[in-house]
């Protein structure tokens, strides 16, 4: 039964550790959405099994005869706006779109990819700094776990921390990204890889720089809680 007091793993484990293939794929996985050089693994596991949960779900609705009308016909419905909510799937998708959910879709949607899709960060890698430095916030709310799910409602309340010193749109960190953002260099793949391996390692670390050097945050912003 286990303690009570405890609750029971939500992330399950490989069935074979050292299959090749998945170890390549979640290395190519880890590298693409900046994931913890140390851990990332578990982070992909994570999503994985958010994802199992979501498809379980439908693949029981879609396998009952008649899940049009009474509790089935609420819970169907009650996952797809769900799903919706969270960004994983479009107005008016069916139940059995949510097959078509891959573990690529629920990592695009964590924090730290969010920020960076939406010019926050020059980089992934970059994002999760920013984030753990207490950069980012969404409303008035201070983010600091790159994990967190961004709801589709919140997209728009992402920003830069009112406390932190790149919420000034003067500063060369902003200038910087702006000026990259112009030239379109981020339109070119190879350009790309450029910027995300070499160039965007000079964001990091002035990033890790100014939040040694960032006044501290007022306390009247609550953090938010995620597990």
């Amino acid at each position: 039964m286990g303690e009570p007091k405890f609750s029971r793993p939500r992330t399950q484990t490989p069935t074979h550790p050292w299959k090749q293939a998945r170890i390549d794929e979640e290395h190519a996985l880890k590298e693409k959405y900046g994931l913890k050089k140390v851990g990332g693994m578990r982070e992909i596991w994570r999503e994985k099994s958010a994802l199992r949960r979501h498809r379980n779900q439908a693949m029981k609705l879609i396998g009952r005869v008649d899940a049009t009308e009474g509790h089935y016909a609420k819970e169907r419905q009650q996952l797809l706006d769900s799903l919706y909510r969270k960004g994983l799937l479009q107005s008016g998708a069916d139940i059995g779109d949510v097959l078509e959910i891959n573990v690529e879709h629920m990592l695009s949607r964590r924090l730290q990819s969010v920020a960076y899709y939406r010019g926050l960060a020059p980089s992934m890698r970059a994002a999760r700094n920013l984030i753990v430095h207490g950069h980012v916030c969404i409303g008035n709310q201070r983010m600091t776990v790159p994990g967190y799910h961004v709801l589709k409602e919140e997209e728009d309340l992402l920003q830069y921390s009112p406390s932190s010193p790149f919420a000034d749109s003067e500063h060369r960190f902003r200038q910087d990204l702006e000026q990259r953002r112009v030239s379109g260099m981020e339109h070119a793949e190879d350009s790309g890889e450029e910027l995300e391996r070499g160039e965007g390692e000079e964001f990091i670390e002035q990033v890790k720089k100014d939040a040694e050097k960032a006044p501290t945050v007022d306390d009247t912003i609550p953090e938010k809680e995620v597990e």
